[in-house]
């Protein structure tokens, strides 16, 4: 059953918490991978997820893209393959094709996904050990809670016949929005991680405009962003299936429904 929508004005100021809790991680792209992967890496996860959203961080923090695959509770496009994958029934499950490794499927899973993605594509990365991995993971089950049922319970969908794509960060509120409803629709996806390369772009886009103007535009998946659009703003959604491309998250949620959602 669908969560009734919460007003706008509610929803927002949640995820904002949710992204102030979670210690704002998955902003920033200061370092990132110093090899991309030729092809995309695979994830199997869910939105609500404390253990998936780490790695989320983690993929904003590499500047890594991949192929979102949702499994929310009760999914049956994605799950049976996660379980399939892995043994256990936990996620994240993290397939490389590069690499014919496939990690997860276990409690816990995140630390090694992130240290091997570490490894394997030269990233450094922080918080992944003893205390500091501790309260990382204290902020993440925090910024849970306060999103309640959002992004964790599978609705009727019909299944596009190709991913959609998202430019996105893990700690964007406005990004989260669309995450939660693609998982909840198991609607695949590109993630484009889309984090910012440079220190002048932190926090919200009027004070780094008024600060810092005529600042260029820096990171792999924002240049890319402006030259297909004429501005960096995310999320921005790019449906392949409808020819669809659009800004703003309350307009992209809109679409999902009326495109992908089944109701009865």
């Amino acid at each position: 059953m669908a969560l009734p929508d919460l007003p706008r004005w509610l929803d927002i100021q949640t995820s904002l918490l949710a992204s102030t809790l979670a210690q704002w991680r998955g902003t920033a792209a200061f370092r990132p991978a110093k090899r991309q992967p030729k092809q995309l890496l695979e994830l199997y996860e869910f939105e609500a997820n404390p253990e998936c959203r780490v790695v989320g961080e983690a993929l904003t923090e590499m500047d890594l893209d991949a192929l979102i695959r949702p499994c929310p509770l009760g999914g049956r496009r994605f799950r049976p393959q996660a379980r399939r994958l892995a043994s256990d029934a936990a996620l994240p499950v993290l397939v490389d094709p590069n690499t014919g490794r496939c990690l997860g499927g276990e409690v816990g899973a995140a630390a090694a996904i992130v240290a091997y993605l570490a490894e394997t594509y030269g990233a450094t990365v922080r918080g992944e050990q003893g205390m500091a991995r501790q309260l990382r993971l204290a902020g993440s089950h925090l910024a849970r809670a306060v999103r309640g049922s959002r992004g964790l319970q599978v609705r009727p969908s019909r299944a596009p016949a190709q991913a959609l794509e998202l430019f996105s960060f893990e700690s964007s509120p406005f990004s989260r929005l669309v995450r939660e409803r693609l998982c909840e629709l198991e609607l695949p996806y590109v993630l484009r991680s889309t984090g910012k390369a440079l220190w002048q772009d932190m926090g919200p886009p009027w004070v780094h405009e008024r600060l810092f103007p005529g600042t260029p535009v820096a990171g792999r998946n924002r240049l890319r962003l402006q030259t297909l659009t004429g501005r960096v703003q995310v999320p921005y959604l790019i449906d392949p299936n409808t020819g669809t491309a659009m800004f703003e998250s309350a307009a992209i949620v809109d679409y999902l429904e009326e495109t992908y959602a089944l109701r009865g």
